[in-house]
């Protein structure tokens, strides 16, 4: 039997989705949680062959949550996903996600997947493969989108300073930078833009 850990904030979702996998003869879920935090606590403890793992979740999404998990030598991870965008599919193969696939993928070739990612293969989804190929490299470096991520939560400056180990002014100039690289007037626009790119 392949065992799964099973994580995603939604719950009528994951109840469903959690039945049709049971359904099939060798996989079996040993766990089931609602956010990102939960999902690392439950691969230590149950050390499942495989953890699937919704990419939006709060508090720590999806692809922290997997970083995580690697990080520590855990399981293969399959991320899913709602809104594929492209640009996480280059974070979440950097970080070394085994699979990539949108929510819509039915739920008997999810399992299939499962099966070739424990088998030790890999998949992404073609569509978000092929948009991945065509889109424009990210702009901003590692310290401006660390940067960015803080500001996405409309917290004040002194909060992101905090946050990151920078001075007040410092995180200014940053994010000066940043409306000019993307070519916004606000630093809320340029988080917007950035997390629609998939670059946060």
């Amino acid at each position: 039997m392949i065992g799964i850990v099973v994580a995603d904030d939604e719950a009528m979702l994951r109840g469903a989705l959690v039945s049709l996998l049971n359904l099939e003869p060798d996989l079996t879920v040993v766990a089931e949680v609602g956010d990102g935090d939960a999902a690392v606590k439950a691969v230590a403890s149950h050390r499942p062959d495989i953890a699937v793992l919704d990419l939006e979740m709060p508090p720590a999404d999806g692809l922290v949550a997997a970083e995580r998990i690697l990080a520590a030598g855990g399981p293969p991870v399959i991320l899913v996903t709602r809104h594929a965008r492209p640009g996480i599919l280059r974070r979440a193969l950097s970080v070394g996600v085994s699979a990539f696939v949108p929510k819509t993928t039915p739920a008997e070739r999810l399992a299939g997947i499962i099966r070739d990612v424990h088998d030790g293969r890999r998949y992404v989804d073609p569509e978000i493969a092929a948009s991945a190929l065509t889109e424009n490299d990210c702009p901003l470096t590692a310290r401006e989108l660390e940067i960015l991520r803080a500001a996405r939560t409309g917290r004040p400056i002194s909060e992101i300073a905090s946050a990151v180990h920078l001075a007040p002014g410092t995180v200014r100039n940053y994010l000066s930078t940043i409306m000019a690289k993307l070519g916004v007037s606000t630093r809320h626009a340029a988080a917007h833009a950035a997390w629609e790119q998939g670059w946060i």
